[in-house]
């Protein structure tokens, strides 16, 4: 059984920059079928990755993306389907795959006994690089990842963004062609994870080629050559961030009613101007209203509101959203949770092959 951890998914080899695979698809991934007993995880998913690109996988919880991610990845067997990574085939040659890979799961993978330079120094080991390599590289991936000053500390010491630092790191230690990320800035905080994305866009400027599963509909934005969004285990949409929000049209006209009890009256008012279902969100008092007009809408709203004397905090207008593409696709915003369908099935008692 393979464990679920960078350090045991990767090469016995060092790579660099100008080994990168030379092949059009990263990935490709035909008709994927995942089923645990009564519950399809996959229902014929498609993927194709162009290579030195990121493909961002995005879903509701529960859609499939971590099972994704797991069959490609080689620690699950597909029920149906094919899949190649860098030009080799999961299934004929899972070996050949986790020699080309790297991969940072959703829960971070550290031996907390072991100090951060200890932690990537085994894992250098484990890659049969060499005992000087092994450490160079350690040394070389503390500083890029800004740990140097933690090295020689325990892992259990570090916090919650050192560790999810220290993980990602282990995943590049062979610096693989290809690079799972598997809700890789889940906990950091906005400068931890701006600090990542900024990582992982080198990598890609290198030629490395990333498959990023995400709920930040930001991160997708700012990192994504393209997206494909699943649901229930199949694609429900695929394009660039602006295809996807050009599905969804239009702009957004956004008020925050001052007192919560009117919102029902705010919402028949403004609902005649909308191009489809205004939306309310309660907790933060906010009326939205997909409409087209520009400035004419926007004023026209104000003055139905003002005639009603409700009165309101904050009102503008905006263009389409990830979010706003969440919400036409699935029904609800992403949120921001692991997805949960590997959990029912290692409860079922079908985790790793």
């Amino acid at each position: 059984m393979i464990e679920t951890r960078s350090s045991t998914v990767g090469a016995p080899g060092y790579g660099s920059a100008v080994d990168r695979i030379d092949i059009p698809y990263a990935i490709e991934a035909t008709g994927l079928v995942k089923r645990y007993k009564s519950v399809t995880a996959l229902g014929g998913v498609d993927l194709k990755v162009p290579t030195g690109t990121v493909l961002g996988l995005l879903g509701p919880n529960g859609a499939g993306k971590t099972t994704a991610v797991r069959v490609l990845t080689t620690l699950l067997k597909p029920d149906e389907g094919e899949a190649t990574v860098a030009g080799v085939d999961v299934l004929a040659d899972p070996g050949g795959v986790r020699s080309k890979i790297g991969l940072s799961g959703q829960n971070v993978a550290v031996d907390e006994y072991l100090t951060g330079f200890e932690n990537l120094d085994m894992i250098g080991r484990l890659y049969h690089l060499g005992r000087k390599a092994s450490r160079d590289r350690a040394r070389e991936l503390l500083a890029q990842f800004d740990l140097e000053d933690a090295a020689d500390r325990p892992s259990k010491t570090y916090s919650g963004g050192m560790r999810r630092r220290l993980d990602l790191a282990g995943a590049l230690v062979a610096d693989p062609p290809v690079l799972f990320l598997d809700e890789p800035t889940t906990g950091l905080d906005p400068r931890s994870r701006t600090d990542m994305w900024e990582v992982i866009s080198n990598l890609v400027s290198r030629g490395t080629s990333v498959l990023l599963t995400t709920q930040y509909l930001e991160e997708a934005d700012r990192l994504c050559d393209e997206i494909v969004v699943i649901d229930h285990g199949v694609v429900i949409a695929q394009g660039t961030a602006d295809q996807l929000k050009a599905q969804v049209g239009g702009e957004r006209l956004e008020i925050t009613v001052s007192d919560l009890t009117r919102m029902a009256e705010a919402r028949d008012l403004i609902e005649s101007l909308a191009l489809g279902s205004c939306t309310v969100e309660e907790h933060t008092r906010h009326l939205i209203a997909p409409v087209s007009g520009g400035a004419a809408v926007l004023t026209d709203a104000l003055r139905r509101l003002d005639r009603a004397g409700i009165a309101v905090d904050d009102v503008g207008l905006r263009r389409p959203t990830l979010d706003d593409v969440f919400l036409s696709l699935t029904g609800h915003a992403a949120e921001e949770a692991p997805d949960d369908t590997t959990k029912k099935a290692e409860k079922a008692g079908k985790g790793t092959r």
